[in-house]
């Protein structure tokens, strides 16, 4: 087997690793997320559709908002309870996705998108998982403004985390969608694809939603068999993240081929290939003499292909 390869100190994954606890005991009284939200420790995060708004300060940029600045700076559409930080109450606000666009013009504040601020590393990594928390939460309630069983329009409560009906008193609650996201290879050599939607010269990880009636497992080797052509065998998970674009959970494994012969669904990529791990060991630093790449660290992906760099087969138990 071949030995480790070292490519330094591993980054955080973004959007993982919360801090928050999420305290959902505390979501149906309204009285106690009123007081909570009051308090100086308390902190908020804004967003309106894809856009977040930030503080700029002398150090940066801070997404977290006290209780006065909000009251001051914002007409908030929707409140929700994220959770705790030692103590400390966490809530989103969702503005109308125009207004928060507007907020551009204005130079005390920096509008942008999560996937941009993940990537730059415009915040600390501790804020990325409450943005996405928020931002997922907020695009869940855009959507499901209306009663499913019945068509009434629905009601928030429990701090965001429920829609009531009051004509059929039908409940609703936020759902994630599950994505099996997976590296295959065959020995030293490892499977990646590209989307002709991802920029240019990258490569990244197969993926795919998992259906119904459908483990993780079955999902991968579906997936990698339907978009490439290749079969698998055994499948290890690796860790998942959250991805709120708009509200995924990216479940990540390992898989080992036992097929070579490549055949591409050119509805799904653009292009798929072999990559030795020396290779894909440049691509992830950047030093490919063809300037090919992979995924930022802020993805999933770029840890799972990292993983197997560094560890080759041994990913798989």
């Amino acid at each position: 087997m071949p030995p480790p390869i070292d490519l330094g100190p591993k980054p955080n994954l973004a959007y993982a690793n919360s801090p928050l606890e999420r305290a959902a005991e505390k979501r149906g009284d309204d009285a106690v997320l009123a007081s909570l939200r009051e308090a100086e420790s308390c902190l908020h995060y804004v967003v309106g559709g894809e856009w977040v708004v930030l503080k700029k300060t002398q150090n940066g940029f801070d997404p977290a908002f006290s209780y006065s600045e909000i009251g001051s700076l914002f007409s908030e559409a929707q409140t929700l309870f994220l959770g705790l930080q030692d103590d400390a109450a966490r809530f989103g606000v969702g503005l109308d996705p125009q207004f928060a666009e507007s907020l551009k013009a204005r130079d005390e504040f920096l509008v942008t998108d999560l996937r941009s601020i993940a990537v730059q590393g415009l915040v600390a990594h501790d804020h990325l998982p409450a943005l996405a928390e928020t931002k997922s939460l907020l695009h869940w309630h855009a959507r499901h403004r209306f009663c499913s069983n019945c068509g009434a329009p629905s009601n928030i409560t429990q701090g965001g985390w429920r829609r009531d009906c009051p004509q059929c008193n039908a409940q609703h609650f936020p759902r994630t969608d599950p994505v099996a996201i997976m590296l295959a290879f065959d020995g030293d050599n490892c499977l990646l694809g590209r989307s002709a939607r991802f920029v240019a010269n990258s490569y990244s990880c197969l993926a795919g939603f998992v259906e119904p009636g459908e483990s993780i497992e079955e999902a991968v080797r579906r997936e990698t068999l339907e978009e490439a052509g290749i079969r698998c065998g055994r499948v290890r998970y690796f860790a998942s993240q959250p991805w709120p674009f708009p509200s995924s959970l990216m479940i990540g494994c390992h898989a080992e081929a036992i097929s070579q012969d490549i055949t591409i669904d050119r509805t799904e990529l653009e292009d798929a290939r072999w990559f030795s791990r020396d290779e894909t060991a440049s691509m992830l630093m950047r030093r490919h003499p063809q300037g090919l790449i992979t995924p930022p660290p802020s993805a999933i992906a770029h840890h799972i292909i990292r993983a197997w760099v560094e560890d080759g087969a041994r990913v798989l138990g």
